[in-house]
């Protein structure tokens, strides 16, 4: 988009090519260097392919036994559906055996920064 735009200047193909070589040059530099810097990691990958493998064929050599899901999960009876649509608004979570917060209230900080410092209220207003 940027080549579009800039319409009126001339292209100097000489220097682009000069710019592609020296590109096409750190590559291949890049390239041969590499296996020197880099190598160990091409041995870490393959100790670490052939122990995936180990622990995959181990593992389909003995099946974990499916846990039903009645083991870890309790569901209720539901309470009476309510008769008005306005009641139909939060019915089960009126309830508290059925409530979405299992563990308790999440309480958060009610703290006052002001109060902590003993300033007072209107100190910031």
């Amino acid at each position: 988009m940027a080549e579009s735009e800039r319409t009126s200047e001339p292209i100097n193909f000489v220097h682009q090519d000069e710019i592609w070589k020296a590109h096409v040059k750190l590559e291949k530099d890049s390239a041969e260097i590499w296996p020197s810097k880099w190598g160990f990691l091409t041995e870490v990958y393959k100790e670490y392919k052939t122990e995936n493998m180990r622990l995959k064929e181990a593992e389909r050599a003995e099946p974990q036994p499916v846990t039903p899901p009645d083991k870890y999960i309790h569901v209720g009876p539901s309470p009476p559906i309510p008769r008005t649509t306005q009641a139909l608004i939060g019915w089960r979570s009126g309830h508290s055996h059925l409530q979405l917060d299992k563990y308790g209230v999440v309480h958060h900080g009610r703290r006052s920064f002001l109060k902590e410092l003993g300033w007072p209220f209107d100190a910031c207003g």
